[in-house]
């Protein structure tokens, strides 16, 4: 990997659009190969570096020029996909013993896994209509992110980020009121 000039970064930094693309396309390859060796999925590998791209561009003006630029890329993509497989495992951890859970399920355990799907209910319905309608997709219509973002005509990362959220608010609110 030839070394971008400091100045180009620099200039990236300093808000420099041009430069910030120059930037992007000199790293994009190697930041997906290496997001790629520890994902093992190259569209979420794919979803990580613009994600990473996206956020050093806001942050731009807190990054140091007189650092490796390449270091700090690297770190931050390792950063960020750390923080996305630990969500993964405790999204399996979750399902798991929701499972475990059903497993046991008694008749005394009726009532109150009754009581639970009523407070999901509202909670579902207390969401907004786009985020309710692909939770909705999802979880009833089996649809997969990439078939929801086709669908409604938006980016795949904004049905995770929304699916995310979604299933955030219903956990609190399923939770709380327990």
């Amino acid at each position: 990997m030839a070394c971008l000039t400091e100045t180009i970064i620099h200039q990236a930094i300093q808000g420099d659009k041009a430069a910030f693309a120059k930037v992007y396309q000199h790293y994009r390859t190697p930041a997906l190969k290496f997001s790629i060796s520890l994902l093992k999925d190259k569209e979420e590998a794919e979803n990580m570096v613009h994600d990473v791209f996206i956020k050093i561009w806001e942050k731009r003006a807190l990054i140091n020029p007189e650092l490796n630029f390449s270091s700090y890329l690297f770190t931050c993509l390792r950063n960020m996909i750390f923080d996305y497989m630990k969500q993964m495992e405790k999204g399996q951890l979750l399902r798991q013993r929701y499972m475990e859970r059903m497993e046991r399920t008694t008749e005394d355990d009726q009532e109150e896994l009754e009581t639970r799907c009523i407070l999901l209910h509202k909670a579902i319905d207390a969401l907004s209509d786009k985020r309710k309608q692909i939770l909705l997709l999802n979880i009833e219509g089996g649809k997969s992110y990439q078939e929801i973002a086709e669908s409604l005509r938006i980016s795949k990362n904004t049905v995770k980020n929304q699916l995310v959220k979604a299933k955030q608010l219903l956990r609190e609110r399923v939770d709380l009121a327990n």
